[in-house]
């Protein structure tokens, strides 16, 4: 009896804490909890643990796998807080026990199945459960936000903030942000408009909402045809269906937007059309717009721009400077001046023809003869079809690498009639993409973000990867494989020293953390994801689980 009050007992403690801004900021640099996506607010996916490092790693073995309960792909970070590790997909919200890995509770995620013929890959789900003030926050695949109680998973708030019929679907994590809960939207492929929208994670009334296509009259809405196509901008893509980071001193979250929609740009009359293939600096309490970097002017290659921006402090000409970083799926890698928006370096990190170079002086890219051949009619050859596949880099500050998970896919593409059906795909694209005969299918690497020079590079011959990057002060990179392995690198050279074999693709970001004072590593596997399955197909078979691993014991 005294047995199980003390089991109880220190159940409860798990939840006697609420999760506070201080807690979601950090600062004291507390290694036991990983309270927000990407190992931080600055995105960096990097720790500064090193019980596991270069020498051990061997030894490294799983300690206990959890069943998500899942076949439609899990693409998510855990998020670990008081010894308990929340997980969320498109089907399931779960809490586990960190020491054990029994389930805690269980919430299934009710949404409409008809939304499913929206949702492309799936009812996927990226980011990480995002938990605040005793709550538990996530959206649905049929476009609602909402909110749980962590102690039971039991719902105490839900909105719904699109119309999964007009295109729109729950794909992303929301965040918080200087006590407001941040929310965003997929659907950049179909008759969309984005935006950003702020709550009160309380009670779930809508703060306000950032339309990223403005309406005429509204700053960069000249930049659409609204005299000739009055309806352009209602439709005109820009979704936000990735993860923001976060400057609490600037108070400023760091947003990405999508491809302009449709991908023809004959639709658009060739217009920059902001703020599509933007970043976004937003500030939280009011959704006010305080600078805007435009990536790709007149996106018409699904470029898009939603790629995390990694906050850092750099060193440059001997100024010290706020900066963020990304790696975009154009193939160049930016680092730009978070306080103002202005460019600093943008360099190829893969090899690219769409445009010659970034023009420092204007931010723009110089384009290549590429696109008005394709208007001509032509189908053209596109390289990169992506940099990177929507999974987050690490970097390095003291080493100032950053290290990413490369693919090698030209796209063949022509343009073609954009036929409006509202929900519907709205690309007047048509495309395909393959590997180059005899070359590798991806690179993991380290790069210089201020110069795009490639420190080290790793082919991988078979299949990319889709899993995010994990530095550790241990020297090591955590990453995982379309064929189910997660794996350590060799920061210093890229060398592979570790493997385990999942039962599915690893398309998740992996976390580390420390609990009762030793280190742990976990990872979701479970094959999902529309690129992925272009290479796995069946040869992995779906099923979503949790693995944490750790060291063996002397």
């Amino acid at each position: 009896m005294n047995k199980l009050l003390t089991a109880v007992l220190c159940s409860c403690c798990a939840f006697a804490h609420a999760q506070t801004a201080d807690d979601l900021i950090n600062k004291s640099g507390n290694t036991d909890n990983v309270t927000t996506f990407g190992m931080g607010y600055d995105m960096k996916m990097y720790s500064p643990l090193k019980q596991i490092n270069k020498s051990n790693v061997k030894k490294l073995v799983p300690v206990w796998s959890f069943s998500t309960t899942n076949d439609m792909g899990d693409l998510s970070q855990p998020t670990v807080y008081n010894g308990v590790m929340y997980v969320v997909n498109g089907n399931w919200t779960f809490a586990i026990d960190l020491e054990t890995g029994r389930q805690i509770w269980r919430a299934p995620m009710n949404y409409d199945r008809g939304a499913l013929r929206v949702a492309g890959g799936g009812a996927l789900m990226r980011g990480a459960a995002t938990i605040y003030n005793g709550k538990l926050f996530r959206q649905s695949l049929d476009a609602q936000v909402l909110a749980l109680d962590i102690k039971t998973g039991k719902e105490v708030w839900k909105q719904k903030y699109a119309e999964w019929k007009e295109g729109y679907k729950g794909v992303i994590a929301p965040m918080i942000a200087n006590g407001v809960l941040i929310n965003g939207t997929g659907g950049g492929e179909s008759t969309t408009r984005g935006f950003v929208e702020g709550y009160d994670p309380e009670t779930g009334k809508r703060l306000w909402r950032t339309w990223t296509v403005p309406a005429p009259g509204e700053p960069g809405s000249e930049t659409w045809p609204n005299a000739t196509k009055p309806d352009a901008y209602k439709y005109g893509g820009g979704s936000t269906w990735q993860s923001a980071s976060y400057d609490p001193e600037l108070d400023l979250i760091y947003v990405g937007t999508g491809n302009a929609e449709p991908y023809n740009p004959v639709y658009r009359e060739g217009g920059d059309s902001l703020y599509t293939a933007s970043i976004l600096a937003i500030r939280p309490k009011t959704g006010e717009i305080a600078w805007h970097y435009q990536y790709v002017p007149n996106d018409t290659y699904d470029f898009d721009s939603t790629a995390e921006s990694v906050l850092a402090d750099m060193t440059i000409k001997g100024e010290k400077r706020k900066v963020l970083i990304n790696a975009h799926k154009n193939g160049f890698m930016y680092v730009i001046d978070r306080t103002n928006g202005k460019l600093i370096a943008a360099n190829a990190y893969v090899p690219v023809n769409w445009a010659s170079h970034v023009d420092l002086k204007t931010g723009r890219p110089v384009p290549t003869d590429l696109l008005e051949r394709a208007k001509k009619g032509e189908t053209v050859l596109l390289t990169p079809s992506r940099g990177t596949n929507a999974t987050l880099i690490a970097y390095n500050q003291s080493k100032n690498l950053v290290y990413a998970n490369t693919w090698n896919f030209p796209r063949t593409f022509s343009f073609t009639d954009a036929k409006f059906v509202p929900g519907a795909d709205y690309t007047g694209m048509k495309s395909t993409m393959a590997v180059p005969p005899g070359e590798a299918a991806g690179y993991h690497e380290a790069i210089d973000p201020l110069t795009g020079k490639v420190a080290w590079k790793i082919p991988m011959m078979d299949m990319p990867s889709s899993a995010a990057m994990l530095g550790t002060d241990g020297g090591l990179l955590f990453t995982g494989l379309l064929s189910g392995e997660v794996i350590a690198l060799d920061q210093d050279n890229g060398k592979q020293l570790w493997q385990f074999k999942t039962g599915s693709s690893v398309n998740a970001p992996p976390i580390t953390y420390t609990y009762k004072g030793k280190q742990y590593v976990s990872v979701l596997s479970g094959r999902g994801g529309s690129n992925a399955a272009r290479f796995v197909n069946e040869k992995v078979p779906a099923g979503g689980m949790v693995w944490t691993f750790a060291l063996m014991p002397d």
